[in-house]
């Protein structure tokens, strides 16, 4: 094994951008989980009659909300992830599959909404 090939800066340099492209796909994987969580639970909430729950959640998501339109509907964490990344799939910042990091804020979006809906139809009752 050469060892000049294991001190070779410019390799340590590449490790290391890979090395913060993962920790930034694991951070965004699991922010994003956090926040599918809220959204599939709303509706739960309010079946249950925990509207405090329910609103703690929906604030939560609708300041995630603020954050992407503040940021052009981004993620912050994707631009701290392109200058790491070569490749630009979809999914090149987050662990998830490419039809669903495609289709994330359509399929999450209508879902928080329907959540929303089924929160006014249990608080009217």
């Amino acid at each position: 094994m050469d060892v000049r090939s294991q001190t070779d800066p410019g390799r340590r340099q590449g490790h290391k951008q890979n090395s913060k492209l993962i920790l930034i796909k694991l951070a965004h994987t699991i922010i994003w989980a956090f926040f599918v969580g809220f959204i599939v639970a709303i509706p739960f909430a309010a079946l249950l009659h925990r509207f405090d729950w329910a609103l703690a959640m929906t604030a939560a998501v609708l300041v995630e909300c603020g954050v992407l339109l503040a940021n052009r509907w981004r993620c912050p964490l994707t631009d701290l992830a392109a200058p790491l990344a070569e490749e630009r799939a979809e999914n090149f910042d987050i662990y998830l599959p490419v039809w669903l990091a495609r289709h994330n804020k359509t399929i999450f979006g209508a879902l928080f909404i329907a959540g929303e809906l089924v929160v006014i139809a249990c608080w009217l009752r």
